[in-house]
């Protein structure tokens, strides 16, 4: 068995004791597996043991990716997730070979995927990122704009909006993780009470997983428990 195997069958581990003492089935949890700065090599090793979900944060890497996953094992279907920050000139790519877009925080760059998804494809499943914690450095909706932002983002044609994301402040207390997540669950059942719907709450990583799960994660991204420590070139 493989390193990444095992870590794989650690982290699903994980999940299933978070969601057990949340009273929610495991099944209702699943787990993206945050491949920047790893190899076609590491999620092929990581398909082999079961993983389908991928993400991916810089765009040219991930696009290198994708095709050199295609290329050795074509009959692989695998989901690619983009969860970096995106700039509206590059919107074209990430509309053309992704299957997920976590990180939508403006209409302009939503408007512009649906207009750049290829008639071919399945609607562009997106989620609207929001600055759950008021960080001036960090990237997001704020929450008091959220609304009318997901009912713009709703009506547009390629696209369907599958639900929210956040990356809060890091937190090493349980207890500020789980309000941090509250509040974007919170919002989240805002939004479906307005008639949205929705279906996903991608929130937590390796640091935070047990909370975002406690609190209702449909989507954990998880790197480095998975793939180690960051490669960066």
């Amino acid at each position: 068995m493989s390193t990444i195997d095992q870590n794989l069958q650690a982290v699903h581990h994980s999940i299933a004791a978070a969601a057990a003492e949340a009273g929610r089935p495991a099944a209702g949890v699943a787990l993206l597996a945050v491949s920047k700065t790893f190899g076609a090599d590491a999620v092929l090793e990581a398909a082999a043991a079961g993983q389908r979900a991928f993400g991916e944060n810089y765009l040219q890497e991930g696009v290198e990716k994708i095709a050199a996953v295609a290329a050795a094992r074509p009959e692989l279907k695998l989901e690619w997730h983009f969860i970096g920050p995106i700039q509206s000139n590059k919107t074209r790519p990430i509309a053309e070979h992704f299957d997920w877009v976590h990180t939508v925080e403006r209409e302009k760059i939503a408007q512009r995927l649906s207009e750049q998804r290829p008639a071919g494809l399945a609607p562009l499943n997106v989620c609207l990122q929001v600055n759950i914690s008021g960080e001036a450095s960090k990237s997001g909706v704020a929450p008091e704009q959220l609304r009318a932002l997901a009912l713009r983002v709703a009506a547009l044609p390629n696209l369907r909006l599958r639900g929210l994301m956040a990356i809060p402040e890091p937190e090493e207390v349980f207890a500020r993780q789980r309000a941090a997540f509250a509040r974007l669950r919170l919002l989240y059942e805002d939004l479906r009470a307005a008639g949205l719907a929705l279906d996903t709450l991608s929130m937590g990583m390796s640091a935070d997983l047990r909370a975002a799960v406690v609190e209702g994660a449909s989507i954990v991204r998880v790197g480095s428990a998975i793939f180690g420590s960051r490669n960066y070139h």
